[in-house]
């Protein structure tokens, strides 16, 4: 696997969607990831072409850890523990930056670093460097503060804010926002 280090708005998304996969934020609905076929999808819904195999159940439980440590880099207290907990992810698998020119620019296209993996990674170690380079990007380009916790009652969800007006409040938008916004109309409507 290789990504561009540019585009780490895809690596942090992934990272967020990958935890809210977690029980702990999904709760009664149980965990978002509950079987290989689970993570193929996962997988394949953000576009991650992996070159390997259809994963297994050791690939499942190693990226179950990985969501772990993914909440782990967001939930940190300070820019450096976010950026040592990346390091510590970009580690498992990655190989030093290489300078490529853009392959949808053509020939004369913008050089752009990027990071391969290394021949024959684990799944979740590439999928580490993958988030790594996304979470390290947005404490780069937009600061420490973007990490969050999820602004709805009861949800232990948390996020990677990556929109461009920095005011996203929960980790599931289309869930969570909009619980937060049905409740808010209910307690208009009781009010009149």
């Amino acid at each position: 696997m290789e990504f561009p280090l540019h585009d780490y708005v895809a690596g942090a998304r992934v990272a967020t969607d990958l935890v809210t996969t977690s029980p702990t934020v999904r709760g009664p609905a149980g965990d978002g990831l509950p079987n290989p076929e689970a993570l193929a999808a996962f997988l394949a819904d953000h576009d991650l072409r992996l070159d390997a195999p259809p994963p297994t159940a050791t690939d499942l439980f190693q990226v179950q850890l990985l969501r772990r440590e993914a909440r782990g880099i967001i939930e940190t207290e300070t820019a450096d523990q976010a950026v040592a907990g990346c390091a510590v992810l970009m580690r498992r698998a990655a190989l030093g930056p290489v300078l490529r020119r853009d392959a949808e620019a053509g020939v004369d296209g913008r050089w752009r670093w990027h990071v391969p993996t290394a021949p024959g990674a684990a799944l979740a170690d590439e999928l580490a460097a993958f988030l790594a380079a996304g979470l390290a990007g947005v404490v780069r380009a937009l600061g420490h503060g973007r990490f969050r916790d999820c602004a709805a009652p009861g949800c232990r969800g948390v996020f990677a804010d990556t929109s461009r007006t920095g005011r996203r409040r929960f980790c599931r938008p289309e869930l969570c926002g909009n619980r937060v916004k049905v409740a808010n109309h209910r307690a208009r409507q009781a009010v009149r």
